[in-house]
């Protein structure tokens, strides 16, 4: 059977949320932190949680990677529930950005960008080429930035 063009085109649900809800216990009251949220993130899609402090963004990204769990409904990740998969192999597999900047001061951005690559067992030299790689992605020059430490760049260029 000759493959067609739709084919090709096939869409990847990489990230699904069905019916994702959270509620915690607060002064002896339920709070809704997330209610009955869907949606479903494409392979090759960027999704941003935009949203007023305290609308559940934070919530719904750590019931993602299960850093918390969902009070109901689920999170589908390549078609498969989290709940049956390890949350040590899930978490190193989803790119997660902090809301603080979550550097070590008293090592170098290089040393910092290699942390999980050399808990990984990647030898010293894939992790500079990879650290030069991820820091000419975010339009910092590697030669330039790479042996300093954490203070020595601004808030922003710390965040990238």
């Amino acid at each position: 059977m000759a493959a067609t063009h739709a084919d090709s085109k096939r869409i990847t649900e990489m990230i699904e949320l069905q019916n994702l809800s959270k509620t915690f216990q607060s002064n002896g009251k339920e709070v809704k932190a997330v209610d009955s949220v869907s949606l479903t993130v494409n392979e090759g899609e960027i999704c941003v949680f935009l949203g007023p402090s305290g609308c559940g963004k934070s919530t719904t990204l750590k019931m993602i990677n299960r850093l918390i769990m969902p009070t109901s409904g689920k999170v589908l990740i390549n078609g498969e529930d989290t709940t049956d998969l390890d949350e040590v192999t899930l978490r190193r597999n989803i790119g997660y950005v902090i809301q603080q900047i979550g550097l070590f001061p008293n090592m170098t951005i290089e040393e910092n960008i290699v942390v999980v690559p050399k808990l990984l067992g990647w030898d010293k030299q894939r992790c500079h080429d990879r650290a030069r790689e991820l820091m000419s992605m975010i339009k910092l020059e590697p030669k330039q930035y790479l042996h300093r430490y954490p203070r020595e760049l601004s808030g922003g260029q710390q965040q990238r």
